[in-house]
């Protein structure tokens, strides 16, 4: 603190283009302008994340999710858990009005193993500040979506990586925010299956001589 004292006592030279000549500052001033550059930092900080000061950004985060094993050849459902932070909601896979942006996964899986399809929740039908007099279909907190993958019989058994994006767009009680994605990665195993068993012809109840 003692030190920047010092700094603050004595005379600022700053020079500037084009005028060529020196200008001494005043302590006082000198402590103004530095306090002025703080506050440019920060609200130029604020504004690139384009929020105010002192507002923070929404976000959804995901669960690590198990491994599951899938008999080639079978569909199976991995189930993937997100969370939603407090305070903020995220419209549903089918908003109730067409200028919001729908939460979509997309997802890109290995050779051979099929996707079959996303199951989405139903959204809460909830009202806002900024829409009193309309519901509006959001998920909050925990949000659980299913994907059905089947690997063809041809598959190697082995553990395979899916990989993709969840797409959304967040809202608090005041506003909704810019849409955002989420990186998802996630795996299964596959398994080869019990081979059929061969049933024997029956048996005829006659006596063959």
């Amino acid at each position: 603190m003692r030190l920047f004292e010092q700094h603050l006592n004595r005379a600022v030279t700053i020079s500037t283009y084009p005028c060529h000549r020196a200008m001494r500052l005043s302590p006082k001033l000198a402590a103004n302008l530095l306090a002025l550059s703080c506050w440019l930092v920060l609200t130029c900080l604020a504004v690139a994340q384009d929020l105010p000061p002192g507002k923070r950004l929404p976000s959804v985060t995901m669960s690590p999710p198990p491994t599951i094993t899938v008999t080639r050849g079978k569909p199976g459902t991995v189930d993937l858990h997100f969370r939603i932070d407090g305070g903020f909601h995220i419209n549903s896979n089918t908003p109730t009005t067409e200028f919001l942006i729908p939460t979509t996964l997309k997802l890109t899986a290995p050779t051979d193993i099929v996707v079959g399809k996303v199951i989405y929740p139903p959204g809460e039908q909830m009202s806002f500040p900024f829409a009193p007099d309309e519901k509006l279909s959001v998920y909050t907190g925990v949000l659980v979506l299913g994907v059905l993958v089947r690997p063809l019989v041809t598959v190697v058994p082995g553990k395979y990586a899916f990989h993709g994006q969840l797409k959304y767009q967040a809202c608090d009680k005041a506003a909704c925010y810019p849409p955002r994605q989420l990186q998802v990665d996630f795996q299964i195993n596959v398994a080869k299956g019990s081979a059929a068993r061969k049933r024997n012809p029956g048996q005829s109840p006659h006596v063959h001589r």
